[in-house]
């Protein structure tokens, strides 16, 4: 059924749109995080550790703490000593692959996965499981379905209608000028930066306590880079980047389709959602306007 491919394709781009939505915060402020992955696998980990010990909450909880350090690392490296924001972002995923393995082994005595977790219980939305064809769309939610949607018009709200939001795009389009005006612009980038982490960990966790019930190495599966791709391709706005993710979730479900059907090689079945990453930007990127400070490290000349 339609309904039940679109249900597959929501819990498949929620991921990435948690960390899409993370990653427009923090090139709105002017810093490029490449280092998602390595949150998101932060997250992953972390979150599946919590919640084994002490229940998916706290597993949350500490996700979203281990991700937030990776992103405090990130901000400290890239905002005030100004190394190049790439060379930061490939260092921290490669740390956080070698992070998670090495706790792996010494909390689980395994490498690569942790035992079974338990998620959070399954919610419905009240009337709107009534419609038959909606069922499958309202059912047997996770909460971090509902909550990653609703956070998408209150990022918008955030970023285009608040203080704080007009003082973040301002630091990410000209941050010699803000600095003038008395804005900060150092705090602003770090908490940018942090609510990318925020969101990134929020991201790993699911994929390990309400996907997959369990920690297993390699699963983010490059979704911290198809989250810049699609945050891309939503011109840098949050509205923007849940129908990127929602079509390359879709793209995710559509390849288990097909994989199930066995026509098809299951290796080049797998590469659908990547292939679609790399069209995707090949068409929109000359299209789309980055904040004109994004990736430029600023310093303050003192008088």
């Amino acid at each position: 059924m339609v309904s039940e491919l679109l249900a597959s394709a929501i819990r498949m781009g929620l991921p990435v749109l948690l960390a899409a939505l993370g990653a427009v915060y923090s090139e709105r402020s002017g810093v490029v995080n490449i280092g998602l992955e390595g949150m998101m696998i932060m997250g992953s980990f972390w979150g599946a550790v919590g919640a084994y010990y002490a229940g998916p909450l706290a597993g949350m909880a500490l996700a979203v703490a281990a991700s937030v350090l990776m992103a405090l690392v990130h901000a400290a490296v890239s905002v005030t000593f100004r190394v190049d924001q790439i060379v930061s972002g490939v260092a921290l995923n490669i740390l956080a692959y070698g992070v998670a393995r090495f706790s792996s082994i010494a909390l689980f005595q395994k490498a690569t996965m942790s035992p079974h977790v338990q998620g959070f219980t399954p919610i419905n939305i009240p009337g709107l499981d009534q419609i038959p064809w909606l069922k499958p769309l309202v059912t047997n939610l996770s909460p971090l379905v509902v909550v990653g949607f609703l956070l998408v018009p209150l990022s918008h709200w955030v970023i285009e209608k608040t203080v704080f939001g007009l003082r973040l795009r301002a630091v990410g389009e000209n941050p010699l000028a803000a600095d003038t005006l008395g804005l900060k612009v150092f705090h602003l980038r770090y908490a940018g930066v942090l609510l990318s982490g925020v969101l990134a960990g929020l991201a790993g966790a699911y994929l390990s306590v309400e996907h997959t019930g369990m920690y297993v190495e390699g699963m983010t599966q490059g979704k911290g880079y198809i989250a810049l791709a699609a945050m891309i391709f939503g011109n840098w706005s949050p509205v923007g980047a849940m129908g990127a993710a929602l079509l390359f979730g879709f793209a995710e479900s559509l390849s288990f389709r097909v994989v199930e059907s066995a026509v098809v090689p299951y290796q080049f079945i797998k590469m659908i959602p990547y292939a679609l990453t790399l069209v995707v930007l090949a068409g929109v990127l000359k299209r789309t306007t980055p904040p004109a400070a994004d990736g430029i490290p600023y310093e303050r000349e003192e008088a």
